[in-house]
């Protein structure tokens, strides 16, 4: 058959309102994939999922399956894997998304309650609505249309969703090696990115790498008078906060030899947009040197996440003898993190010598991604979102990571990957009034039938 958009928009239109009430019915399940909450739910959550698969009647197989963390004898979280396997001649499409979620922080900053999906002004607001539950109801709507518009679909589908994408993925590279037969395609659709806004689609083209770590450091062997002392024996903070500063030159912008950065990018994006959109504020400057799109995307960053050291109510006058922080690197597109972070501890150790003694432990290292985005899946992609949203699609890059994308890429070298979303620039994913825009979710929905049935009638 010919693919018209309008029949895809007709048919789009026609099941939204299920499709809001089942993505409710996920933000009500709180799967939050962290050790710390109730693993219950995250169970339920993939149990609904499969539900949701079993009354597509679209695959040749659905299973709830588990790997290994690492070395350990300890399972990962659920995972939802279905295939339906392609005819001769034509391409598999495997379909990504996650099912957990980020834990709901402060109850007391959100609007309305986390776990309950609430509309207001043409979004909807929720953890998980956006980041990535929307993308489940993306893939499942998706392939219900295709069924619907193709009598005998020929496209070879798999649909991966897995269960702790936001606790780091632990078990993910031990379920790619045992399941690879399973999850064996032609083009991976990771539907866990956004749009450049609410009306401009976007493919992710570059996401930063990142590595993160515990440095501890020590100047004493036991805390000293601040008044007998002070002056002349350094305590640790002073030390930590000089190594700190050091990490920057004078705009801000990271300044560590053997980290790569590109200071340029293809897009524009002002000042005014970056501190409307991030809440910086109006008395305080922005950091970095070149445009500000290559702060965000192809330039390191690095951040201190969190300080174990006396807190102001049991501050006393000594001089603290050690302080232990977490620290984010984050690393430009195309650099091995594993060589960011060795460029990062040969900085510290020679900053550091005669100042302290330290240790870098927890070390955690996600790469990066550079995409090409000259394959035929993401020229038909794009085309297929700019006609859906009516407006030319863009490439973008991401300064976030998701690490398990290099995974992909190593364990199917021959696989077109396209990173997509639902995502804008108002969603607030991670944070609390975490929210999804209604009109730009259904074009994407609209996008993404109109890539599969497009797919369905090419023959490899």
């Amino acid at each position: 058959m010919t693919v018209s958009l309008p029949d895809v928009e007709l048919k789009v239109s026609s099941h939204f309102p299920q499709v809001i009430d089942t993505l409710t019915e996920l933000v009500a399940i709180p799967s939050v994939s962290w050790p710390a909450f109730d693993q219950i739910e995250v169970e339920r959550s993939a149990e609904k999922i499969v539900s949701l698969v079993d009354e597509l009647d679209f695959f040749d197989s659905v299973e709830l399956l588990k790997a290994s963390i690492g070395e350990t004898q300890d399972l990962g979280q659920p995972a939802v894997v279905a295939r339906r396997e392609a005819s001769t001649g034509y391409p598999t499409i495997l379909l990504y998304a996650h099912h957990d979620v980020q834990p709901p922080g402060d109850i007391s900053l959100w609007e309305t309650p986390p776990f309950v999906a609430t509309q207001r002004d043409g979004r909807l607001f929720g953890r998980g609505c956006a980041d990535d539950k929307a993308g489940i109801l993306v893939h499942l709507t998706s392939i219900r249309i295709l069924k619907e518009l193709e009598n005998t679909p020929n496209l070879g589908v798999v649909l991966f969703i897995e269960g702790e994408e936001e606790y780091g993925s632990p078990s993910f590279d031990n379920f790619l090696s045992l399941y690879r037969a399973k999850l064996e395609s032609d083009v991976i659709v990771v539907a866990d990115s956004g749009n450049w806004d609410t009306s401009i689609p976007a493919l992710t083209t570059t996401l930063r790498g990142n590595v993160t770590f515990k440095l501890s450091l020590r100047t004493l062997d036991h805390a000293l008078h601040s008044g007998m002392f002070g002056g002349v024996v350094p305590d640790s903070f002073s030390v930590f906060s000089q190594l700190v500063s050091s990490f920057y030159d004078k705009s801000g912008s990271v300044d560590i030899p053997g980290l790569d950065k590109t200071l340029t990018t293809d897009l524009s994006y002002s000042e005014t947009r970056i501190r409307e959109e991030s809440g910086v504020l109006p008395e305080v400057d922005l950091i970095g040197s070149g445009d500000v799109l290559s702060r965000l995307w192809t330039q390191p960053s690095i951040t201190v996440t969190g300080v174990d050291f006396p807190s102001i109510e049991n501050a006393s006058n000594t001089l603290v003898p050690e302080i232990s922080a977490r620290i984010s690197l984050r690393v430009a597109p195309g650099q091995r993190a594993q060589d960011a972070f060795e460029a990062f501890s040969g900085y510290a150790e020679a900053f550091l010598k005669s100042k302290a003694v330290y240790s870098i432990t927890d070390v955690s290292t996600g790469e990066g991604f550079v995409t090409d985005i000259q394959g035929w899946a993401a020229k038909s992609m794009e085309k297929c979102l700019s006609e859906a949203f009516g407006t030319e699609c863009v490439e973008m890059g991401v300064g976030g990571s998701i690490p398990f994308i290099s995974s992909f890429v190593d364990v199917f070298p021959g696989a077109q990957v396209l990173v997509t979303g639902v995502e804008d620039p108002d969603s607030c994913a991670h944070s609390p009034n975490e929210s999804l825009d209604l009109s730009s979710f259904q074009k994407a929905i609209t996008a993404q039938s109109l890539f599969l049935l497009r797919c369905n009638q090419k023959s490899t």
